[in-house]
Order: C-alpha cells, then structure tokens, then sequence
C-alpha cells in the first residue's frame, strides 16, 4: 500500500480541508525503535481497550505470523504532535493524538513477550534485551525518560511498573494490568506460538501521521480520523474539545485542579459508562433542551462557543466552563453514584437510583445547585428528593404512561417560586395535567390492590421500602424470599381448594401475585405448598415472624379471597404514607394554579361538510380513533378550519379537503422520519396548522403510516423522543 507523502484531512461536518499533514507508511516496530518517546497528553482519555479489542489484535498477529504469504498487517494510523521547528539534536517527546489505544496494547505485548522468551532468541531481533532496548525502553535514559510510552495520569505508573519489570502497584490502572495479563497467560499457555507472535509483530504496518505545532490544528483532525479500535465516547469528546487547544501551562492547571478530580470521583469504570449520561444532564439544565445522548458532544460545543461569544476573555471562559462542570459533575457523583455523604440524603438518593429515575437528574443537579449555594436548605432537598420517589414510583404502579418524565422533569424547574422553594415544587407536583399527574391515594391504592407487584421491575425495591419505613434498624430484605401465601402451583392441593372455595381457579388466577398475597420469608424452601394453617404455625412461620409485612398472618384462620383482599386494603394503607402524596391547603394551591381559559370553541364535526362525505368520513373516523388511542392524554377539538389533537399543545392538525385531508405535525422537518418521503417541508409556506410539516391522507390503507408520522411528533411534545 502507498500514502501520499502529505495527507489532506476534512472535517466531518464539511466539505472543507482542515489540515495538510505528512503521512508515511512504516512498519510500526521500527516505528517504535526510531522514536524517542510518546507521550499521551493529558486531555486524552485513559487507556479503554477491553479483552474484545486485545483478542482481535492478537488473533491479526497470529494469523499474519502464521502465512508466509501475509506480507503486511494494517493497524491503523498514528497522530503525534512535533515542534516545527525541531531539529536532529533535539530530543523532544512526541505528543500522541491518535493511537493512543494501539501503542498501547502492542507495548503491553511486548512486555509479556520479553517476559516469555527469557534468554532465548525464538525470531533473529526477539530476544528480551532487543525487545526491551529497541521498543519499550531507551536504555540511556534515567527516570521517565527512560520509556517510550509514558501514559496519561492513572495508567502512567502501571505501566512504568510493567515495562520496568516492577510489581504492579495498588489502585493502578484497571485495563493496562487486565490486559497486560492476558497477554502474558496467552503466551504461557500457546508458548509454542511465541515464534509466530515475533514474526506477526513484524509484519504490522501503520501510517505515520505527524503534525506541525502551530501549523496544524489537533482538535479539527483529531474528531475527523477514522482510526480503528474502540470508539471514543462523548465524554472524550468533549474532554479533548476544552483543553487540547490551550496553552500547556493552563492545559495542565485546568486538568488537574478540575478534570482529573471529576476523573478520580466517577472512578475509572464509572467514568467510562457514566459521563456522557451526566453530561446529557448537565447541558439540559444549561440549556433547556434534552439532548439525544449520541450528539452530547455536538450540544456541548454549541453550548460553549456560545458561552464564549459572551465572554471577554477566551480563557476565562473556558476556565468558569471547566470548573462549573466540575462542580455539577459532583452533585452528580452525589445522587448517582452513592457519593452523598448525609446519610439521609444517601437512603434518598439510592432509592432513585433503585427506581432508575434517570430522568430525574436535570431537575435535581439544579436543586443540588441550589442547595450548595444555600438558597435550598438540607430538609427541604430531602422532601423533594423523597417527593419525586413517590411521584414516579406511584405513577408506575398506576401504569401512567412515561413518555412525559423527560419533559417533566426537564423544565420542572422553569415553574418554581425559588424565594418559596418547597411549597412552589409541591404545588408544581400538585398541579401536574392529568397525564403528569400526581397518582392521589384513592388511584394509587386501589392500582397497588391489583397490580401484578411479583413480576414488577423494581420488587426488591419496594419491598425494601416497606418492610422499612419508619424502623430505626434496617431490616436486610435481600436476606429473604419473596413468598405467594397462596401457593402457584396451579393443581392445589385439595385443602387449598377446601379453602378458596368453589371458584378457587378464578380466585387464585386473580390475586395470586398481588400486594394481598405476597409477603416475604427466610422459610421459602419449607413453606413449599403446604396448607396456610401449617405456614402459619410451623416453627419461624408466619405467627412468629417479625417482619412488618407479615403482622396480622398469625391470627388468620383461612387464607381465601376475603382474608387476601383484607390483608390488600391494609398494606396498601400504609403504602399511601411510605410513598405519600405532597399537601397543600387549597388557599395556598390556589396562589400557584394558573389561570383557567374558557374553552371557547364550539365547532363540531358537522361544521367540516368535506369530513361527512361518504369517501372521507370512514378515512377521519379511522385516523382520529388511532391518533387518540396513542396516548391518554390526547384530546381533540374541532376549529373553524381545521382539527387539533393536542397533549401540551397541539401536535397534529388536519385540515379538511374535498378528496383528502392536509395534516400538519408540530414538529421540524429535520425532526421527522419518513421513509416513504411523504412529507414536505412547509416552514416558509403560509397554511392553516402548526408546525413545518406537511403530508396529505386520500385513503384509509395509508392510515398506518399517517399514524406513525403523528406518533413521532406526539412523542416529540411529550419528550420520549430524547431518549435513545
């Protein structure tokens, strides 16, 4: 294969070159050996390759040792920065851009390869001094001069342990010492191959791809390569985007009194799977819209070339960006990561997480906020903390759709009263329309009497939680079972069905995994299906069982419906307080409740002669039934000269034609999937509706895919269309 001595890179977003660079085909061993030293700077991520990535590169040098007729192996390209004006008698470290992972790994490969060819030399160039003194090490060289790859913070030392042959030190780096003995027990184990790795090894080519300093810009050319290995994430992104382009000395100072503890707080696998989440949180409540998760990173850099547009000086702002990230990245660190040192504030937080109310955050990262600068004091954080558990727990048991959390909680914060913090959040929870309502207690327990509660996703959570509440010592319920009093088995015994009575089937297919028959035990295995009266009175049965959810079993006579259905109305009594609804006097309620408008329409379907027409008629009846059937909060009304479903506002509108109906959806034509390219974008057209899309309905078989079209802008109002 042949380069061109000099590369021209574009950008991704643009047609436009970015950079002229010099890019040469060389063997990556004499790559290695002729280069004094690489270096990983410190906006780069931390090494990331898991076993997936080290077996591929091991299978690619094995197979490539293996055939003769194998004359290279491409492994990609490696990116550096060189000073333009460096000169031969200049020893100077060569910044890695790109390549980072590759280097890496082969240096790893090395180290356990000089390990396992001791003093033999199975390939002319492979023995351990050469591997070491060609490729690992500069033998002349004292300290960190010494080795050829010195890596970022928390791998730096780790490797420096493997590469100079010293023992791994504690709390290093996770990936680089996994990796390293992988290596190490493959050559161990396929020690006849070791003739085959060195022949490989030699065989791996690369393109050397070396910048100018001050001539190219790394940031453009590092998003526009196209390297092989593992993708870089959102947070890596966004990391390199705020420092690469700064001057070393305020590079180094915002790493390390910013990133570098944000890094150390999320922990090296928890900053892997949980930043681009937080970051998605962070710039929802900076900017007011969700972002999707894979354009975190294009979000993030309209966020701060707009912040910068502000700003009078460049590297204040980029210092204010870096630190406030890194003051909400620990609110984060608080609430998702079991970081909150206040005990109750932790239970609080945990239970969220338990919940999974992810969507959640934006709202509480700005009550965190408010909270660190004092204008939201600690008890009143925990109220709301606990005030949205109980919002999303009870609208899950009452199986309200979801679809709105995102949007809910997104601008949750735009309604609050601050100088009234607590009572402005509770009246906003309070006053919630009817498909973001607060579930009251009468819908709440009467949804938890019947729920399926055995096969709900959180049960461990909710059992904890009231098995809990209100006890000074915790009760470990992960300890226990969950056990059916009335047994699953559907051929009961005959006592069972003595007990249940007639219509035992229909009784037990109806309660048989619901609140009133479920409790929990240590004593599973010896219940089995044994009749009630044995369960209750058997050693650490029911009758001696201390667990709350188990009180009032002891004094039962038979288990059937009546008994069951009690033991429901009970529980579900006490569920209305561990998950309580917020309270407010009406005269406050009323201060916060907007202000009602007069529904002022007084159209019907008859004022549209084209819908009543015998061609028409059945295409609307059909396409508003499936338009309100999508969501319960979906309501029509009938205008002067067109229809409107509305959620928030409305999302579709159709206006009534003679052989057709024109439909708009209230959303942006960059917004809409259409594979079928029905719609058209009317954004600079004048027409009855709302919205930049329009698409035309003439028959009822294409009312499937008018829906679909409607769904996706529902969706958007709604907020579900944020999610990934």
């Amino acid at each position: 294969m042949n380069f061109e001595p000099h590369l021209r890179v574009h950008c991704k977003s643009s047609s436009e070159p970015v950079s002229l660079m010099k890019a040469t085909e060389a063997k990556l061993l004499d790559f290695l050996k002729k280069s004094p030293q690489f270096v990983i700077p410190i906006y780069q991520r931390t090494y990331s390759w898991d076993e997936k990535q080290c077996r591929q590169l091991w299978d690619d040098i094995i197979r490539a040792g293996s055939n003769d007729s194998v004359g290279v192996h491409f492994v990609g390209s490696i990116v550096y920065i060189d000073k333009a004006d460096a000169n031969i008698t200049t020893w100077e470290p060569l910044l890695v851009i790109d390549g980072q992972q590759r280097l890496t790994t082969v240096t790893l490969l090395l180290s356990a390869l000089a390990q396992a060819v001791g003093a033999s030399e199975p390939v002319e160039g492979f023995s351990a001094e050469m591997i070491r003194g060609y490729y690992l090490q500069n033998p002349l060289e004292r300290e960190e001069r010494k080795f050829k790859l010195i890596l970022s913070q928390t791998d730096r030392t780790t490797l420096i342990s493997i590469v100079g042959g010293h023992d791994i030190p504690d709390g290093g780096s996770v990936r680089v010492k996994q990796n390293f003995e992988m290596f190490r027990g493959l050559l161990g184990s396929q020690s006849d191959k070791i003739e085959v790795v060195c022949k490989g090894l030699a065989k791996l080519m690369m393109v050397d791809i070396r910048l100018k300093r001050g001539e190219d810009d790394p940031q453009l050319i590092f998003e526009s390569m196209n390297s092989t290995g593992k993708e870089l994430s959102q947070a890596d992104l966004i990391r390199n985007f705020v420092l690469m382009g700064l001057e070393p000395q305020l590079q180094t100072e915002l790493y390390n009194h910013y990133w570098r503890p944000m890094e150390v707080d999320f922990g090296q696998e928890a900053y892997g799977t949980h930043f681009d989440g937080f970051m998605r949180h962070y710039l929802t409540v900076k900017t007011g819209e969700i972002p999707n998760i894979k354009d975190v990173y294009e979000e993030f850099k309209k966020h701060s070339r707009a912040l910068r547009q502000q700003a009078e000086n460049d590297n204040e702002h980029v210092r204010d960006l870096v630190k406030d990230i890194r003051e909400y990245s620990s609110y984060y660190c608080a609430m998702a990561l079991g970081k909150e040192q206040d005990i109750d504030l932790n239970k609080a937080f945990h239970d969220l997480r338990e919940l999974k109310v992810d969507v959640s955050y934006p709202f509480l990262l700005e009550l965190y906020s408010d909270f660190n600068t004092g204008l939201l004091n600690r008890d009143e954080l925990l109220q709301i903390v606990r005030m949205v558990e109980s919002y999303v727990f009870r609208r899950a048991i009452s199986s309200i759709p979801t679809n709105s959390l995102n949007k809910t909680f997104s601008t949750f914060t735009k309604s609050i009263e601050k100088g009234s913090y607590l009572e402005s959040v509770t009246a906003n929870f309070l006053l919630q329309p009817s498909y973001r309502r607060f579930p009251d207690d009468d819908e709440f327990r009467r949804a938890l009497k019947s729920r399926d509660l055995y096969h709900f996703p959180r049960r461990s959570y909710w059992l904890r939680r009231f098995e809990n509440f209100g006890r000074n010592e915790y009760v470990p319920v992960d300890e226990y079972t969950i056990e059916h009093i009335m047994p699953q088995n559907e051929n009961l015994s005959q006592s069972w069905r003595n007990d249940l009575g007639d219509d035992w089937q229909n009784v037990q297919k109806t309660w048989l995994h619901t609140l009133g028959n479920l409790t929990l035990t240590g004593y599973n295995s010896q219940y089995s299906d044994r009749k009630f009266s044995e369960k209750r009175d058997m050693p650490g049965g029911f009758r001696e069982s201390p667990l709350r959810v188990n009180e009032g079993l002891g004094s039962v006579e038979i288990w059937d419906e009546s008994a069951i259905a009690d033991r429901a109305d009970r529980l579900a009594l006490l569920a209305a307080n561990v998950w309580p609804l917020p309270k407010l006097d009406e005269e406050v309620l009323r201060i916060y409740r907007p202000t009602a408008t007069p529904h002022s329409s007084a159209y019907t379907i008859d004022d549209h002669p084209n819908l009543l027409s015998e061609n028409m008629r059945p295409i609307f009846e059909s396409f508003r039934a499936e338009v309100l059937a999508l969501d319960p909060c979906v309501t029509e009304e009938f205008l002067k000269l067109y229809v409107a479903f509305k959620a928030e506002t409305n999302f579709v509108d159709v206006v009534p034609q003679v052989n057709q109906m024109r439909i708009s959806l209230n959303m942006r034509f960059d917004q809409i999937s259409d594979p079928r390219g029905i719609c058209r974008d009317i954004s600079n057209i004048g027409r009855w509706g709302n919205g930049d899309v329009e698409f035309r309905l003439a028959s009822i078989e294409e009312v499937p895919y008018a829906v679909g079209l409607v769904r996706q802008s529902l969706e958007l109002q709604l907020g579900n269309s944020a999610e990934v």
